[in-house]
């Protein structure tokens, strides 16, 4: 049959082999808390283009080192950083996948723990930092941030448009901006997180400034060939105080005319208690309304766990693509089988795996599992 998941995508000069696509996926492994990838990183990533995915979208990486998540987190800002990124994506293109990264500063939600050590900002002396933010209002739990200056608000724009380029000579495919899940620039955003009396506050014009900023550095480094992406939170999930559809609606069309390809349309992550209904696709209608209503190409995220479930989003126009993770965690081969439970025929199986494809049988002894 033919699948609309299946058929490729392409965007300025990336023709990506199906729409079936890796979510970044925090993995806090970089134990020298020096911000370079290492095998860690080239196993998880690689299994995941081993495993059929369109495109593979390496993790938040931070674009200074007070911009990570945790002191565990990837960065790139260094040659060093720069040499591990290389040898991953390597790997993935070798397996005939695309490369992605995602540039982040995680603002106020830096410094923290990693998940299953605990919760909290880390102290200077086990590796952590002062944090920023658009201005001196802690997330809950975690140390009060620095509000940032207006030439601090400069150097971060400068910060990602140098790990942008460092990106490209490390040879990835795509550029993705992190503005989602209450990180730095998604801080800026909303009005919960950003009570600014400058030009990036007050208005939705002043509060996007940086994003925009942002956008127009990384899409000049990018050049005309490579995609830029942004991921955003399509609602704070706190109306009408918060960040909402309506707010994402309007910036993504000013994104679009910045030059950016393709929002990559999340939900969420600013504050806590936020009541979100989650349940498989929930947040697929997100994507749809900011496809419908700004024009800009968008992937769709969040509970897509199912190959028949990211066809339908696919062939019913509600997104470009789907972005999946927990799903890759529990198969990484999942855009492989969800290809077999379709029906569709695809040519990229590793050769080392053909005796595994679901029609296989064992044709001699040396051959059995």
């Amino acid at each position: 049959m033919t699948s609309a998941l299946f058929s490729p995508l392409t965007i300025r000069s990336v023709e990506f082999r199906n729409r079936l696509w890796v979510s970044p996926m925090c993995q806090y492994s970089c134990e020298a808390q020096d911000g370079v990838p290492g095998d860690w990183h080239l196993v998880e990533l690689g299994a995941y283009a081993q495993g059929g995915a369109g495109l593979v979208m390496a993790e938040a990486t931070g674009v200074v080192p007070e911009g990570r998540i945790t002191p565990w987190c990837p960065g790139m800002w260094s040659d060093e950083q720069q040499a591990g990124w290389k040898r991953v994506v390597d790997f993935i293109h070798s397996q005939g996948a695309k490369a992605g990264i995602q540039l982040a500063h995680a603002g106020r939600k830096a410094s923290t723990q990693r998940p299953w050590v605990g919760t909290g900002t880390v102290p200077k002396a086990d590796g952590g930092w002062p944090t920023v933010a658009p201005s001196p209002i802690a997330f809950p739990g975690y140390d009060e941030p620095n509000g940032l200056s207006s030439d601090e608000i400069n150097d971060i724009v400068y910060a990602f448009g140098q790990a942008a380029a460092r990106a490209l000579d490390a040879g990835f495919d795509v550029l993705e901006i992190h503005a989602a899940h209450g990180y730095l620039v998604h801080q800026f955003l909303s009005p919960l997180s950003n009570d600014r009396e400058d030009e990036y506050g007050g208005s939705i014009v002043n509060r996007s400034r940086l994003l925009l900023d942002i956008a127009k550095e990384v899409r000049a480094i990018a050049g005309a060939e490579v995609p830029v992406l942004v991921r955003m939170s399509a609602t704070d999930w706190m109306e009408p105080e918060g960040w909402t559809l309506e707010d994402t609606v309007t910036v993504a069309a000013w994104l679009r005319e910045a030059g950016i390809d393709m929002i990559d349309v999340s939900t969420g992550g600013l504050v806590p208690g936020a009541k979100i209904p989650t349940g498989p696709g929930y947040q697929v209608p997100h994507s749809s309304a900011v496809y419908d209503r700004s024009g800009i190409l968008t992937a769709a995220v969040g509970e897509i766990v199912d190959a028949r479930q990211a066809e339908e989003i696919i062939a019913t126009g509600k997104a470009s693509a789907v972005l999946a993770a927990r799903e890759f965690i529990r198969d990484p081969h999942f855009a492989l089988r969800a290809a077999h439970e379709l029906g569709a025929e695809v040519d990229y199986w590793p050769k080392q795996f053909l005796r595994g494809t679901f029609s296989s049988r064992p044709v001699s002894a040396d051959l059995e599992d």
